[in-house]
């Protein structure tokens, strides 16, 4: 079966199939209203190829009697988050790190002479630059354990009430990516179950996916701790070492473990490589499948990086 992979730019929306197509245009809020009222399942999209393309794909794998329909079952669709479905610079998820250090220092003054404590507080960059992932991972580590569930999952609603994006000065919610969220809800509304697949940590995503993205809890893969029960609280918690790392070659891994098939419908980002596994993955799939990559080149909306290698495309479109 012939592969095609798409780039949609953001928040331009330049669309290529390995091939060049037309721009779209994007906007903050939903316009679910709009959608309904003019039949319109990708209002935000322009007409051009990409957005035909789409709507073609889902017809066809909708359609009973057509070679290339796909059962309900089936019909996995998995998005990656930072950069794919909100903006990534810089990570959510290390703005929420940066809130949880301001918080414990409060509570325990003298973990301000502590890396990563101490980094972060003085900001030192130059501390994260040189550890690489290996800094962000204990400083994700060092704010994200030591506390049952509950706990967490109030700190992470207490963060997204109030955080704002920084540069933008808007709420979180309000840097996803309009587009995709029409993308969302048309996949939802011809049978497909949305996922997101995401290098973040798995339940701060939790915490905001329904609200977010209508996605439920159960159904978003992402970076996790180990846990252990505790008996005599009976409740779960988190130890500050790293049971799976859901980036790069560890999305498939990732879901098998919590989905259990492959995705027909697959979307990630250009800019750090780390979709290409997964959009590989998908690409394996006994069903037609359609892969998805975001591209940023708009630096006045939004932000301009893009892979230097063009990896993430050249990996996919030479499959």
């Amino acid at each position: 079966m012939k592969k095609r992979i798409f780039i949609l730019s953001l928040v331009t929306l330049f669309l290529v199939s390995c091939k060049k197509s037309e721009p779209a245009t994007s906007t903050a809020e939903s316009k679910q209203t709009q959608t309904e009222a003019n039949g319109d399942p990708l209002p935000s999209w322009n007409d051009g190829a990409l957005k035909k393309d789409i709507i073609a794909y889902v017809e066809k794998v909708t359609k009973e009697g057509s070679p290339d329909f796909i059962p309900t079952e089936s019909r996995i669709a998995t998005f990656d988050n930072d950069g794919t479905l909100w903006a990534e610079k810089p990570y959510v998820q290390e703005l929420f790190a940066f809130y949880r250090v301001k918080k414990m220092v409060e509570a325990k003054p003298e973990l301000a002479q502590k890396q990563p404590f101490k980094a972060v507080i003085e900001k030192d960059k130059t501390f994260f630059e040189k550890g690489g992932d290996k800094a962000l991972i204990e400083l994700v580590a060092a704010t994200h354990t030591g506390m049952n569930e509950d706990e967490f999952e109030t700190s992470v609603n207490d963060f997204f009430k109030s955080a704002q994006y920084p540069g933008k000065n808007i709420p979180v919610k309000q840097i996803r990516y309009q587009p995709q969220l029409e993308l969302l809800n048309y996949l939802r509304a011809n049978g497909f179950k949305t996922y997101i697949v995401t290098g973040g940590t798995i339940e701060v995503v939790r915490a905001i996916s329904q609200d977010f993205y209508g996605i439920p809890k159960d159904q978003v893969v992402g970076t996790s701790f180990k846990y252990k029960y505790d008996a005599t609280k009976n409740a779960v918690q988190r130890e500050a070492a790293l049971d799976h790392f859901n980036d790069k070659e560890g999305k498939p891994v990732g879901i098998q473990l919590h989905i259990g098939q492959r995705p027909v419908f697959a979307c990630g980002n250009e800019g750090g490589a780390g979709d290409i596994a997964m959009l590989t993955y998908s690409q394996g799939n006994k069903y037609p499948s359609f892969q998805l990559l975001v591209n940023h080149n708009d630096s006045i909306r939004e932000y301009k990086y893009q892979e230097k290698d063009n990896a993430s495309l050249n990996a996919i479109c030479k499959k």
